[in-house]
């Protein structure tokens, strides 16, 4: 086929094609992200029966699921794009991804329909992992396929924006229909808003898809009878491709993945979990960085089509290699400096027989943390407090030490008589305060209730002690608005963007790139949503037992440092520039 000319301006009918790819794409990240936007009001609606910090994780899950069927995706679509073409394909992954999601916006909850409810959703959340998987490497061969040669990074890197712009376009429903219906409202019914609002996008997006025309690389392949007739076997079966599917997933794609992941997501995570920043601020913030950041996808995309694709992306995995830490700590200042003046202050351990410590990772909620040593790392990760482990003597209970302050978890009869009387005083001197505070009175009752049930109550002693003595550290139950150094966190979380648009602006054009026509949307798909889905999309959930298990709020960190450092060292070593490879090749 003949190369498209390589200086012209773009065309209109260029315009057209990442115009309507890019929205449509637009509009399937937003499907998709909102789940993990509101993940914890999801943990409440569908995991109730769980206790918090589990039915946080089985929630996180539940959005990892999506992730993980998106290679599966990627073999299905890829070999029907292939094999019958790119426009029809991604028709059909639009209706599936848009019919999900609207499903779990009308979706009974737990305290409904009881354990039916989460099963249902992680079923829906796999749907729409499928039909993601189908998407993306459809949008972007679509549009490599349209480009210049020389502007292939430039035009691709509008598709690599979408995922951002869906997050952001979630976002901004989120914040719009919590402030229409405030926070109570919002938590207790205005979360399915956004959801139920995407059958009009559904209706938009396959709107604009059924005006496209094939595109025309294929569409030559197609009338020389030189499409794949085993697209699967081709890619994967036949070395001289499959190892290129490997290097592709190694040194490009799992880095990508992780960095990406780190800069939206698990940022927002952070905010909230950890340092307890309201939701609808730490939004704001997430928000405001995507805006000033977007724009710099196709900066760095027009980059690569000058100095090359493996440059800029090496350049952006070494740079969240050596700054993701430094950047996550002084997040903690910004946000929370209460917090962190009482880490530096007043430091907390938890002096414990190792044999009672279990692995702080429960995605099923049938296991049963009740030993002292659990007891003690489950309230500090609640509390969002890190802490040293020391090891005791066999068979000795748990203690907890806040500075200076030694708190036990041993606990006697008359401790849950006593701890009880406590609970039972602060209710009344609640209901008696004027003005009354409705949320701390029940939340005073549920305390109360909690010594009532023999298995909770010498958690509830635990909790009580412990938080007095946090308070009376300087721990802070939540961020206080006032402290927060908006501009500062802005640009943390900008320059995380950053990050994000150097290893992810050019990916697409790179990936097109590295594979011949006739077996690109499936050989590219794969490595794509494995480094993504896989080890992206597992992040929060991994991250979030990494600290649950070893007790510091940072140590999440190590999991995507170490893989973005392992596919930079792959990368350098081993991927070549792609960046003047002729993509009409059929092999």
């Amino acid at each position: 086929m003949a190369t498209i000319k390589e200086n012209a301006p773009m065309t209109a009918e260029e315009k057209k094609v990442i115009f309507s790819s890019s929205l449509g794409t637009v509009f399937e990240w937003y499907d998709f992200y909102l789940y993990g936007s509101l993940a914890a009001i999801i943990a409440k609606q569908f995991f109730s029966g769980l206790d918090e910090g589990s039915a946080f994780i089985f929630a996180l899950l539940a959005f990892a699921a999506g992730f993980i069927v998106r290679p599966f995706g990627a073999l299905v679509f890829g070999r029907l794009g292939d094999m019958i073409g790119r426009k029809y394909t991604f028709l059909v992954t639009m209706l599936i991804m848009g019919a999900s999601t609207f499903i779990v916006g009308v979706l009974p909850n737990y305290a409904s329909i009881g354990v039916a409810a989460p099963v249902i959703l992680i079923c829906l959340r796999l749907l729409q992992g499928l039909a993601l998987g189908g998407e993306y490497g459809g949008a972007a061969t679509y549009v490599a396929e349209h480009a210049p040669a020389n502007r292939r990074g430039e035009y691709t890197s509008w598709i690599q924006t979408t995922a951002t712009l869906g997050l952001f376009l979630s976002l901004l429903v989120i914040l719009g229909t919590r402030t229409a219906v405030g926070e109570e409202a919002f938590a207790d019914w205005g979360w399915r808003v956004p959801f139920i609002l995407s059958i009009l996008l559904l209706g938009v997006s396959m709107w604009i898809r059924l005006q496209m025309n094939e595109s025309p690389a294929f569409k030559k392949m197609k009338e020389e009878g030189k499409t794949s007739k085993a697209p699967l076997k081709e890619s994967f079966g036949q070395w001289k491709n499959g190892k290129i599917v490997l290097l592709a997933l190694f040194g490009l794609v799992a880095g990508q993945g992780v960095v990406w992941y780190t800069g939206q997501f698990y940022a927002l995570f952070f905010l909230t979990q950890q340092l307890k920043m309201d939701g609808a601020t730490a939004n704001l913030m997430i928000a405001a960085a995507l805006v000033l950041g977007t724009p710099f996808f196709v900066v760095f995309g027009k980059l690569s089509d000058k100095i090359g694709r493996k440059t800029v992306i090496m350049a952006g995995l070494a740079l969240a290699v050596v700054t993701t830490i430094p950047v996550f700590k002084m997040m903690t200042k910004a946000v929370n400096p209460a917090l962190a003046a009482a880490q530096a202050s007043s430091k907390v351990t938890v002096t414990a027989d190792p044999a009672e410590c279990s692995f702080q990772f429960n995605p099923t909620g049938t296991k049963k943390f009740t030993s002292s040593c659990d007891i003690a790392k489950q309230k500090l990760a609640q509390a969002s407090v890190s802490y040293d482990g020391i090891d005791a003597p066999a068979g000795t209970p748990a203690v907890i030490k806040v500075g200076e302050t030694v708190v036990s978890t041993a606990v006697t009869p008359e401790d849950i008589v006593a701890g009880k009387a406590a609970a039972e005083k602060k209710v009344a001197d609640l209901t008696a305060a004027s003005p009354a505070d409705a949320k701390a009175i029940a939340a005073a009752g549920v305390a109360v209730k909690a010594f009532d049930v023999p298995a909770k109550a010498k958690d509830a002693v635990v909790s009580a002690r412990l938080g007095a003595a946090l308070k009376a550290a300087g721990y802070p139950a939540k961020a206080d608005p006032a402290k927060i150094n908006k501009p500062l966190l802005v640009a943390l979380l900008f320059w995380l963007m950053i990050l994000v648009t150097m290893v992810y602006g050019p990916i697409a054009a790179m990936l097109v790139e590295l594979f011949p026509t006739r077996i690109r949307y499936t050989s590219m798909s794969l490595p794509y949503h494995i480094g993504n889905g896989w080890f992206g999309g597992l992040l929060p959930t991994i991250s979030f037992a990494l600290v649950a298990q070893y007790g510091n709020m940072f140590q999440g960190l190590y999991y995507p440092i170490g893989i973005a450092l392992m596919t930079l060292i792959i990368g350098m070593l081993f991927i070549r520039e792609t960046k003047d490879v002729d993509i009409y090749a059929s092999d």
